[in-house]
């Protein structure tokens, strides 16, 4: 208990820089001719900052942002190009939410080297103008393009799409959050309107790859792996709208063993990982592209 309370203030109070873990090997292409990447991710944090109590019953001693810091602590200092990025719901779920409003929770994904994340539903708990007094703490963009904010206290707190250069790629980021009506109440996202997905979607496509010649474009989304009814989920999104390389997904906390590849019709292969809630588990994917002839080889690391 020391150490983690240890850890809190040290975090909280303090401007320390979280560094570096595993070598990983390829041995494909020419080095020239590679660029490497390597995609880090969380979903579903729901506040978790201790991990889960020795005698949890499904996670013992397991999840937190203490651990996932320790772990990227490692990551970096085995790796230099490193894309560290979130897919949402990160407030609501332990007293330090309660007590921190936020801002705790964005100050360590912030000393973390977060590059980026979306809005998930329980992001608005705390109404528009806690989620703006805690982004404060956050030195990464918070990525929404499906829901207009214009009308809304949030304009301007957020971005419809973003550009990242990692090891001389081009990244184009768009996020996309589930409809807020009947999981969010009314007074907390008054004034934000929700925009289809999929038609956001293909829009935000044809300016990342076409006009803005991205190399590379990821959805962080909050809309839910799959469902059993139509609802539009990650895999809906896959299999209908072609053009995205990887879909970074939350909502319903689901455990991927590994990236599931959807073929849209037109033969393009998207990829879809989620990694379940409360920091259990890391997302890692090391990605070697060739620019010039357009080739990607995906490896799925945790």
């Amino acid at each position: 208990m020391k150490t983690r309370r240890s850890f809190v203030k040290k975090c909280a109070f303090s401007s320390i820089g979280l560094i570096g873990l595993r070598n990983f090997t390829l041995d494909e292409m020419p080095k020239e001719e590679v660029r490497r990447l390597i995609i880090a991710h969380t979903n579903d944090m729901h506040s978790h900052i201790d991990p889960f109590p020795a005698n949890d019953p499904k996670f013992p001693g397991q999840g937190g942002m203490e651990s996932r810091a320790s772990e990227i602590d490692k990551l970096r200092a085995a790796h230099h190009d490193i894309l560290l990025l979130d897919s949402g719901d990160i407030f609501q779920g332990t007293p330090y939410f309660n007590f921190f409003g936020g801002s705790l929770e964005l100050k360590l994904m912030s000393l973390m080297g977060y590059d980026a994340s979306t809005m998930g539903n329980h992001d608005f708990d705390g109404g528009m103008d806690g989620f703006i007094k805690a982004k404060e703490s956050a030195n990464f963009p918070f990525i929404c393009s499906n829901y207009e904010m214009s009308d809304s206290p949030l304009t301007g707190h957020t971005l419809s799409h973003t550009l990242l250069k990692k090891n001389g790629l081009k990244i184009g980021l768009f996020g996309l959050g589930v409809e807020l009506e009947g999981l969010v109440e009314k007074r907390n996202f008054e004034g934000v309107r929700y925009m289809d997905p999929m038609e956001t979607a293909k829009k935000k496509i044809e300016l990342l790859r076409k006009d803005l010649k991205c190399d590379l474009v990821i959805c962080l989304s909050h809309l839910g792996y799959e469902y059993e009814s139509k609802k539009i989920s990650d895999r809906v999104l896959a299999k209908e709208v072609s053009g995205i390389d990887l879909i970074l997904g939350g909502h319903t906390h689901t455990f991927l063993e590994s990236p599931v590849i959807v073929r849209h019709d037109s033969g393009w292969e998207t990829r879809i990982n989620q990694v379940g809630w409360a920091g259990v588990k890391l997302g890692l994917i090391d990605l070697s592209m060739s620019k010039e002839a357009g080739k990607k080889e995906w490896r799925h690391l945790s």
